[in-house]
C-alpha cells in the first residue's frame, strides 16, 4: 500500500500552492526584480500618505497601477511598505537616483518678497511769488503741466508747474477769489469770488471765456450769477460740462458750462456751503457745510441721496470722493479728517494728526506708483500725508509761515497755497526708474484706480429704498 501511495503521488503533479505566488509576488517586489533594474520607484514609491504631485505616467499604488493578475494587487501593500522604508535609504543607487530625478516633482516656485510700498518724500523745490495777499486755493490741471492759483488780492495766477514761471494773471473779479476748478481738458479754468460771480477763463489766451447765452443788449455773457453770496466752492464734472458751485446762501447751484444757463438749485443745507465734489463717473454730487452735514446729490434729478453727519456733528470744511468713487472724505473742524463709506453710512477711517479748528482747510486722495494716500493742509502750516488703510502718518512737510489753506497732489509734484502769499511746488525725491518702477507716472495711477469697481447710482438708490 505504501509503495502504491509513492507512485500515485509521484504520478499525480502537485496542486498550485498560494505559497508559489506569495514567493513570486515576493520576487517582483524584491530590489533584486525587474522593478529594481529599471529602477521603477525605489525611491520615488510612496505611501498612501504622500501628497507631492506626480507625472500622469506614474503608479505609486496598485489601485493606479494597471494590474494583470491576483498576485500584483497582493504585492501592492508589500511594495508600498518597501518602498517607504527604502525611501529613507542613505545611498540609493546611480539608477535609483536618475529615475527618481525624472519622477521628482516640479520644482517650487520661491515665494517672491512682499512688495514694499514706497513711502512719499516730498521735498521742497519752489517757492512762487506773485499775490499780494494770502492765497486761498491752488490746483494743478489734470495734464500736470500748469498750476492755478486763486488769491484773496481778486486775482488768478497761471504757473508752470515743472519751471514755476509765471505765466499769466487773471483779472476781472471785484473780490477776493475763493476757489478755482480745472476743467477736464486743462484748458478752461472756473473761479468763484467773494463778488458773487463765477467766471470761466481761457487758460491759453488768459481771457474770460464766453458762453453761448446773450445779454439783453446782444452781448455774450461771460460771469456766472445767481448766487446771492460768496462764492466758496466749485468742481467740473468729468466730461466738463457740468459746473456744480457751493455758497454762503447755502445752496448747491449746477450749471451748464457751454449755455452759461443754470441747470439745477439745490437747497442743500443750513449753513454755507463749504465744500463739493462730482464722483469720477458723474452721477453724483456730494456736498458739505457748517451744519456737520455731507450730502450725496443724484445729479439729473437733484434728489438728495444720502445725508451724513457725526454723531459730534463737527463743522466740515471740506468734501471729496474717493478715486474709486466709493467713499466720501470729509475734512472736520475738529483736527480729524474722516472716510465715510456713504452708502452704509458710516465712518471707515479716521485720521489725526493735523491742526484744523478754524479755517476752511482742504487736501485731496493723491497716488504715487499706484499706491494710495491722503495729502491735507494743516493750520500750522504743515502739509501732512496718511496711508489710506493703516491711517499712519507717512509724511509731515514742513510748508508755510501761518496757515497752509490748501494742498493738490498729481503724481510726483505737490503744491500748497498759504496765509504767506506764497505757493510753493515739492517734488518725491525717489528713484525714477528703481526697482518700484517709474514713479512721475500718474496717469498709469489712474488707470489702475479706474480699473476698481465704482458704487453706483442705482447702488446708493437701493440702499437708501
Amino acid at each position: 500500500m505504501d509503495t502504491n501511495r509513492d507512485e500515485l503521488a509521484d504520478a499525480t503533479p502537485p496542486p498550485k500552492r498560494r505559497r508559489t505566488d506569495d514567493d513570486s509576488s515576493r520576487n517582483s517586489a524584491s530590489p533584486d526584480g525587474d522593478a529594481s533594474r529599471r529602477g521603477l520607484g525605489v525611491t520615488r514609491r510612496r505611501s498612501s500618505t504622500d501628497n507631492e504631485p506626480l507625472d500622469g505616467n506614474e503608479y505609486p499604488s496598485s489601485r493606479q497601477r494597471p494590474s494583470r493578475s491576483p498576485s500584483a494587487s497582493q504585492s501592492a501593500p508589500h511594495s508600498r511598505t518597501r518602498s517607504h522604508s527604502r525611501r529613507r535609504s542613505p545611498s540609493p543607487s546611480t539608477s535609483d537616483r536618475t529615475r527618481s530625478e525624472s519622477y521628482s516633482p516640479r520644482p517650487r516656485q520661491v515665494p517672491t518678497p512682499p512688495h514694499e510700498p514706497l513711502r512719499p518724500n516730498y521735498r521742497p523745490k519752489l517757492v512762487l511769488h506773485g499775490h499780494t495777499k494770502p492765497i486761498s486755493q491752488v490746483r494743478i490741471s489734470p495734464n500736470g503741466r500748469f498750476i492755478a492759483s486763486a488769491s484773496a488780492d481778486a486775482t488768478l495766477k497761471i504757473w508752470d508747474a515743472a519751471t514755476g514761471a509765471h505765466m499769466d494773471t487773471l483779472v476781472g473779479h471785484m473780490a477776493g477769489v475763493s476757489c478755482l476748478a480745472w476743467t477736464p481738458d486743462s484748458n478752461t479754468i472756473a473761479s468763484g469770488s467773494d463778488d458773487k460771480a463765477i467766471r470761466l477763463w481761457d487758460r491759453v489766451t488768459g481771457r474770460p471765456k464766453t458762453t453761448t447765452r446773450k445779454s439783453r443788449a446782444g452781448q455774450e455773457i461771460a460771469a456766472l450769477r445767481g448766487h446771492h453770496n460768496y462764492i466758496h466752492c466749485l468742481a467740473f464734472s468729468p466730461k466738463g460740462n457740468i459746473l456744480a458751485s457751493g455758497s454762503y446762501d447755502e445752496a448747491v447751484f449746477l450749471w451748464d458750462v457751454r449755455a452759461g444757463r443754470l441747470m439745477r438749485s439745490l437747497p442743500a443745507h443750513s449753513d454755507p456751503v463749504s465744500g463739493i465734489d462730482f464722483c469720477r463717473d458723474g452721477t453724483l454730487v456730494a456736498s458739505c457745510s457748517t451744519d456737520g452735514l455731507i450730502r450725496v446729490w443724484d445729479t439729473s434729478t437733484g434728489q438728495c441721496l444720502r445725508t451724513l453727519v457725526h454723531e459730534d456733528n463737527p463743522a466740515v470744511a471740506n468734501v471729496c470722493f474717493s478715486p474709486n468713487g466709493r467713499f466720501v472724505l470729509a475734512f472736520n473742524l475738529d483736527n480729524c479728517i474722516r472716510l465715510w463709506d456713504y452708502v452704509a453710512g458710516t465712518v471707515k477711517k479716521t485720521y489725526q494728526g493735523h491742526r484744523n479748528e478754524k479755517f476752511a482747510i482742504g487736501g485731496c486722495f493723491a497716488v504715487l506708483n499706484g499706491e494710495p494716500f491722503i495729502a491735507s493742509a494743516s493750520e500750522d502750516g504743515d502739509i501732512v500725508l496718511w496711508d489710506v488703510k493703516s491711517k499712519d502718518i507717512l509724511q509731515r512737510v514742513p510748508g508755510h509761515k501761518g496757515v497752509c489753506f490748501w494742498v493738490d497732489v498729481h503724481g510726483g509734484t505737490m503744491v500748497s497755497a498759504g496765509q504767506d502769499n506764497t505757493v510753493r511746488v515739492y517734488r518725491h525725491a525717489g528713484e525714477v526708474n528703481g526697482a518700484n518702477g517709474a514713479l512721475d507716472a500718474p496717469e498709469k495711477d489712474a488707470e489702475k484706480l479706474l480699473g476698481e469697481l465704482p458704487i453706483r447710482q442705482e447702488d446708493v438708490k437701493a440702499e437708501n429704498a
